[in-house]
């Protein structure tokens, strides 16, 4: 059974930091895109990163540029969402998702994912 499953979510006063994964089973990670979503109460859901096949492309929205850095490790079928100076406003649920994409060197969060986690809760308040 293919399946992303998100870990790492907390609460954090702001400024603080939290490292989410992602870990696939079922399938590898290699052939993927991976993104990372988020979902607060009462609002859209909103791209946050990709990285592409290589690892070697990252892209963010403008609001996390600077603070979240997401990374992947092919051998552990793992990526990982470093957040750093979180802010009241990226509270939500995170979700990661994976694309299936020939092309090795790029990503982008418009993408129509094929799999979806379940996601996991980030609150930053004080």
């Amino acid at each position: 059974q293919l399946q992303l499953v998100e870990s790492g979510g907390g609460s954090v006063q702001p400024g603080g930091s939290l490292r989410l994964s992602c870990a696939a089973s079922g399938f590898t990670l290699d052939d993927y895109v991976i993104a990372w979503f988020r979902q607060a109460p009462g609002k859209e859901r909103e791209g946050v990163s990709c990285v592409s096949r290589s690892g070697g492309t990252t892209n963010y929205v403008d609001s996390v540029k600077g603070r979240f850095t997401m990374s992947r490790d092919n051998a552990k079928n793992t990526v990982y969402l470093q957040m750093n100076s979180l802010k009241p406003e990226d509270t939500a649920v995170y979700l990661c998702a994976a694309k299936r994409r020939f092309t090795w060197a790029w990503c982008d969060v418009s993408y129509e994912y094929d799999y979806w986690g379940q996601g996991t809760q980030v609150t930053v308040s004080s």
